[in-house]
């Protein structure tokens, strides 16, 4: 959530999508070098389903900037 980049990367926009939730920017147009996403599958209590979490966890473009998501989001809970 720190990293400078979060708002034009195309694989946390791919990640976006996959939750379900609202873009940071509907056209990214920056490609992060080696990203490594997280994938989980859980189990759903009281169900026969499962659920998937995905999660950006490395890149090598990382560029940290602190409070990135606080600037983009103010107010908002950060997604763990």
């Amino acid at each position: 959530m720190n990293c400078h980049w979060i708002d034009r990367c195309k694989t946390y926009h791919a990640v976006e999508k996959q939750h379900g939730v609202d873009h940071l920017n509907p056209n990214p147009d920056f490609q992060g070098n080696n990203p490594s996403i997280h994938i989980i599958v859980k189990d759903i209590k009281n169900s026969t389903s499962s659920s998937i979490e995905w999660d950006v966890r490395a890149c090598q473009s990382f560029l940290e900037e602190e409070g990135k998501w606080q600037k983009l989001r103010p107010g908002q809970k950060i997604p763990s």
